[in-house]
């Protein structure tokens, strides 16, 4: 075992501080990462504010790596000393039961290891990214290219696959309207995968200075949602909406966008129910379902197909020390579209 330095928070109320903790032995299938970037995602402070429930102190938040092989167990086959790799949500399943087997890991029937705020297989608590190191199993471990910038891929481990699996797994294809519901760190990426698999892409949102911004990502048309006559317009327009937004908001004035047969995906998690009436359902034959990151597979597939497209998240670099000021920053919706820890400041 070795000690590493990251920064944690120790309650839900106090501020994030540095702290260290000793790694876990590493196993003969382990690779021990260094750290090199971490995305800081609004799960974080969801979980180290214990909005959700059952957080587990001290936390060491993170689950948007990107960061090279230092060590590799006896067994491990997959990565070498010096290899750029990346580490998601979770860093292990149960392996044994359907889903997992399917390579839909995320949906573990016993439940997925998350990355941080679990434990693992021996009981031992999981340490996230804000950290100079990681050890996680090589299977769920990550090939990233480096011909792309590491500090915009590291998003991707989360904002990234939220927003490419489900328009993968609807199959969103070349002549789709897909519309895109909030332009924040899954709405920016949404916006660029939908428009990479050659959908016609609307950004809808609540805040006209998003216009440019949108056109700027590649979004070919920007709808404003207070105004009522396009909200009219656009009845009845959309195969897909992906639906980003985690503010309390009305479902039912967005399905009534989508056209006979049209689907809207839900990745934001709004804090209280939302209610729908059967009617809009019922009467266009429309959908709403769900979405959760993605299997280790598809991960490494969005990888690679970031690394084809020179697809990455818009970011700004921070240092690890102002991490208690990015966190008021995303409460406040203030930054263009995601923050990364720069591990060197640590």
């Amino acid at each position: 075992m070795s000690t590493t330095k990251a920064f944690a928070a120790q309650s839900a109320t106090t501020p994030l501080a540095p702290f260290s903790f000793e790694t876990r032995l590493l196993t003969e299938n382990d690779v021990r990462i260094d750290i090199l970037y971490c995305g800081v995602c609004h799960s974080d402070i969801h979980q180290v504010k214990n909005e959700w429930g059952g957080s587990m102190y001290p936390m060491v938040p993170g689950h948007e790596i990107v960061g090279k092989v230092i060590e590799v167990g006896a067994a491990v086959t997959k990565f070498s000393v010096g290899d750029t790799v990346g580490v998601g949500c979770f860093v292990d399943s149960c392996r044994t039961c359907s889903n997992c087997k399917e390579g839909i890991e995320q949906y573990c029937d016993n439940g997925m290891i998350g990355t941080y705020n679990s434990k693992d297989k021996n009981g031992i608590p999981t340490y996230g990214g804000y950290a100079k190191q990681i050890i996680v199993d090589e299977n769920y471990t990550l090939k990233v290219s480096n011909h792309l910038p590491l500090a915009a891929v590291a998003p991707l481990l989360c904002a990234g696959i939220t927003t490419y699996s489900p328009l993968k797994h609807v199959g969103v294809k070349k002549g789709d309207k897909v519309a895109v519901l909030g332009l924040g760190g899954l709405g920016h990426m949404a916006v660029k995968f939908a428009v990479a698999f050659g959908a016609e892409v609307t950004m809808l949102s609540s805040s006209a200075s998003k216009k440019a911004d949108a056109e700027k990502l590649g979004a070919h048309h920007f709808a404003l949602t207070s105004d009522a006559e396009t909200m009219k317009q656009l009845a009845g327009s959309f195969h897909y909406i992906l639906n980003t937004v985690s503010a309390q908001h009305d479902y039912m004035t967005y399905l009534n966008l989508l056209r006979t047969n049209g689907t809207m995906i839900v990745v934001g998690v709004p804090p209280t129910p939302v209610p729908v009436h059967a009617f809009p359902l019922i009467m266009k034959r429309r959908s709403i379902i769900g979405s959760l990151i993605g299997g280790i597979k598809e991960t490494q597939e969005m990888l690679d197909f970031c690394a084809e497209h020179n697809i990455v998240s818009d970011i700004e670099i921070i240092n690890i020390q102002d991490i208690n000021e990015a966190y008021e920053r995303i409460l406040k919706s203030d930054v263009r579209y995601r923050f990364v820890i720069d591990l060197a400041s640590l």
